[in-house]
C-alpha cells in the first residue's frame, strides 16, 4: 500500500504513517519516503516479556534466560543494558514487577531511535537497501 500511496502525498509536507511500529515496518516505511511513524508496539511487546534486539527478538520469560548474566543486547548501550541482566529481568516479569515492563520499554524505545537514526545514516548514504537486507538476515526477517 504504502508503495501505491506515499508517492501520491505531498512532498513538501511531512509524511506521517500511524500504527508502525516493528523493526521491518519502519524500514520499509522509510524507502517509501515516510517521515514519521508511532505506534504502542514497543511498549506492547514489553509487556509481554518481549525485547527487540540488533539479533532479533528476545522473549525474556523463556526458561534459557533464567541463569543468563548478560545484558538483552550486547551491542545496546541503554539504561537497561548497561545496568540489568537478562535473568534479572525475567525475574522482574514472571513475579510481574512492574520494573520489568519499564525497564523492557526503556530498551525496546532505545532499540527503535537507534535504528532509525542508522536508517538516517544509511539514506545519507545511499545505502539503505543494502542494510535492510543486512538488518532483515541478522535479525531473523525473510523479506525481500
Amino acid at each position: 500500500m504504502l508503495k501505491y500511496t506515499a508517492p501520491l502525498m505531498p512532498k513538501d509536507k511531512p509524511r506521517y504513517l500511524m500504527g508502525v511500529g516493528s523493526p521491518d515496518y519502519l524500514i520499509e516505511a522509510a524507502i517509501a519516503g515516510i517521515d514519521m511513524c508511532d505506534c504502542v508496539l514497543p511498549t506492547r511487546i514489553a509487556r509481554n516479556g518481549t525485547a527487540m534486539t540488533w539479533n532479533g527478538k528476545v522473549v525474556i520469560r523463556n526458561a534459557i534466560y533464567e541463569r543468563d548474566w548478560a545484558p538483552l543486547d550486547k551491542e545496546c548501550d541503554c539504561y537497561t543494558c548497561k545496568n540489568y541482566s537478562r535473568a534479572y529481568i525475567r525475574h522482574l516479569i514472571k513475579t510481574n514487577e512492574i520494573l520489568g515492563v519499564r525497564l523492557l520499554s526503556i530498551h525496546n524505545l532505545k532499540f527503535l531511535t537507534k535504528l532509525m537514526e542508522r536508517v538516517r545514516i544509511e539514506i545519507e548514504n545511499d545505502n539503505l537497501l543494502n542494510f535492510k537486507n543486512e538488518f532483515y538476515k541478522k535479525y531473523g526477517y525473510t523479506k525481500e
